[in-house]
């Protein structure tokens, strides 16, 4: 689709500062509307939703994009269902704004309390997944925040259509529909011109590739909440039940690989190797998985490849696997820490007390015991949908809810008090 020459990301954004200042006094029952307007446009236009996504996919085959970037652009009716059914699970959370967190009387009577409120308007800089556009939607408005959308070019067709969708349903439920506001442009520029509308834009999410990320926070002018590449781990422990370490590391890695909270490395303890690397690379090259391994592995298995340094950080978002045999969990844990993106990572153990030491000590924002990694996702965790999975420490950490795109302010209440 060729670019929108008339669009004006500076206005766009102003009228979508104005919806945010509206949308915080928009009572909850309303917000819940809307989001179950949008559930019922969506449904109601898959045609004219899979049309502009079939035509999104043709481009994205014929310039080479990638396999598994393709299979996230794709759209198809079990992922409008599943973007109709999010809307509605998030429509029924409850609505965080107004949120007393807390309370308490000073000794000259003022009446002090923390409540929840809006961060204002939120930019969203997103590649290829369509779906991101709804979930991000449903999230802001449910939180009492605007939203400006900006997608990846490969799916600005994908994208126009579902965001008409969701301004209809907003100005069917009488809210602004500058709160869903969409960047019709492919100029890259673009990026970066809204990561500077410092004033305007309260805050941006950076979601898709540690290249995308980066270009982000390098010339944000605007607070930047990092959402993480995802380098996952899973560690076999001496202890582990090596049947039950083969189920999760398949399910991690193959069950969608294209996907942030896939298992892209893969830790061995030495005591467990000899029984379990044949046994492990047998099962992940059934699955056309390759792998990439260190000296000990690449002798016990006849399937990898030998691993190089960079193997150790790459998310590779694909059917490929970094393998390494370790001599400990303190090794586990030391390569985990080196190497991975602080995102999800897991200990295969029946050892309480190796676990123990591997949750406290991994620097991760999820952290499991005997589970995949590909349960960090905002259903999954009950959220209903997610903003983004922020590996960072301050403001958010792990998928964001409705909780982590809001606020909050001190509201004092007297009978005249002064102060001396």
């Amino acid at each position: 689709m060729s670019e929108d020459a008339e669009f004006n990301l500076l206005q766009t954004a102003k009228d979508a500062k104005l919806a945010a200042v509206a949308l915080a006094a928009v009572p909850a029952e309303k917000k819940t509307a809307a989001l179950r307007s949008m559930a019922d446009v969506l449904s109601r236009s898959g045609e004219t939703i899979f049309t502009a996504n079939r035509q999104d996919v043709e481009d994205a085959k014929s310039v080479g994009l990638s396999d598994a970037k393709i299979e996230r652009l794709t759209l198809n009716q079990a992922r409008l269902d599943l973007m109709c059914e999010g809307l509605r699970q998030v429509a029924d959370l409850r609505d965080p704004i107004g949120e007393v967190i807390d309370g308490w009387v000073r000794p000259n009577g003022l009446q002090l309390s923390r409540v929840r409120v809006p961060l204002g308007l939120i930019g969203i800089i997103y590649e290829s997944r369509p779906n991101v556009t709804v979930d991000a939607a449903a999230l802001c408005i449910k939180s009492g925040n605007a939203v400006i959308l900006r997608g990846g070019s490969e799916s600005l067709r994908s994208n126009t259509a579902l965001v008409k969708c969701l301004q209809e349903a907003l100005k069917l439920t009488g809210i602004p529909e500058a709160a869903v506001s969409f960047v019709r442009s492919t100029d890259r520029a673009l990026v970066s011109e809204m990561a500077g509308l410092n004033g305007i834009i309260d805050c941006i999410i950076p979601r898709g590739g540690a290249a995308l990320i980066k270009a982000v926070i390098k010339n944000a002018r605007v607070p930047v909440i990092e959402t993480g590449t995802g380098n996952c781990h899973i560690y076999v422990d001496k202890s582990a039940d090596l049947n039950m370490a083969k189920e999760i590391i398949i399910n991690a890695k193959v069950q969608r690989p294209s996907v942030c909270n896939s298992a892209e490395s893969m830790l061995i303890h030495s005591a467990v190797a000899d029984k379990f690397v044949p046994m492990i690379a047998a099962a992940l090259h059934s699955k056309a998985v390759e792998i990439r391994g260190d000296e000990r592995f690449v002798q016990l298995a006849n399937f990898a490849k030998p691993a190089g340094e960079q193997d150790w950080y790459e998310e590779y978002s694909d059917l490929i696997i970094a393998a390494k045999v370790v001599d400990s969990t303190g090794d586990a844990i030391a390569h985990i820490n080196k190497y991975g993106t602080h995102h999800s990572d897991s200990i295969i153990t029946t050892s309480y007390a190796d676990s123990q030491v591997f949750v406290n000590t991994v620097d991760s924002a999820a952290v499991y015991v005997n589970a995949s990694t590909r349960f960090t996702d905002g259903y999954e965790f009950g959220f209903g949908a997610e903003i983004g999975i922020s590996n960072q420490k301050l403001h958010a950490r792990g998928p964001m809810g409705l909780t982590e795109l809001t606020t909050y302010k001190y509201i004092i209440r007297g009978n005249g008090q002064i102060r001396d």
